[in-house]
């Protein structure tokens, strides 16, 4: 009776562990990906990029359970097409890429609706501050991988980027267009 529970508790352990790890691994691949923001300054748009996008998604849109995002970006890559703010932008009272080299992004859950639109909630970490956010994007196939398109508002208060200044806007625009490859 014993073993006959032992071998059952054995096949389930297995089948679980086979379900666990059916989503392939992609690695993102910064060259053929964006990472946008635009905030207002002074009342007018201000938009810039990030590079440097580095780290592991787990993806199979079929079992959506076992997926999970792992990504960061280089903070000291802002970069705005204006030498002086991009300098100022990484001193510390914006990214203090000094003392938080990166920009992190580790999912906790993700979810698809009946329309196929997935829904990702997970922390987002910035100048030492992670908040919890949560976004739609989409999901394509593309050259043996899988292109990742969302967008989402964060306040830049909510990290200590920016003190209080009263120029700048609030709530900045993150859009991400994300290009991961099979590994």
């Amino acid at each position: 009776m014993k073993s006959a529970m032992q071998k059952t508790a054995v096949v389930l352990i297995a089948f679980f562990l086979c379900i666990q790890s059916s989503a392939q691994i992609f690695l993102p691949v910064d060259a053929e990906s964006s990472i946008k923001f635009s905030i207002k300054n002074f009342g007018l748009p201000t938009v810039g990029h990030f590079a440097g996008l580095k780290g592991k998604i787990q993806f199979d849109a079929g079992n959506i359970t076992s997926a999970s995002f792992v990504v960061s970006v280089d903070a000291a890559s802002v970069n705005t097409d204006n030498n002086t703010r991009d300098k100022h932008l990484r001193k510390e009272d914006y990214f203090d890429v000094a003392k938080y080299p990166l920009i992190n992004f580790t999912s906790t859950s993700i979810n698809k609706d009946a329309a196929g639109k997935f829904l990702v909630t997970g922390n987002l970490s910035i100048k030492g501050v992670t908040k919890q956010i949560s976004f739609p994007f989409t999901a394509g196939v593309q050259n043996n991988g899988y292109r990742f398109s969302g967008s989402f508002t964060i306040n830049r208060r909510n990290f200590g980027v920016g003190g209080n200044s009263i120029v700048l806007a609030d709530n900045l625009q993150v859009s991400l267009d994300v290009f991961a490859k099979k590994n």
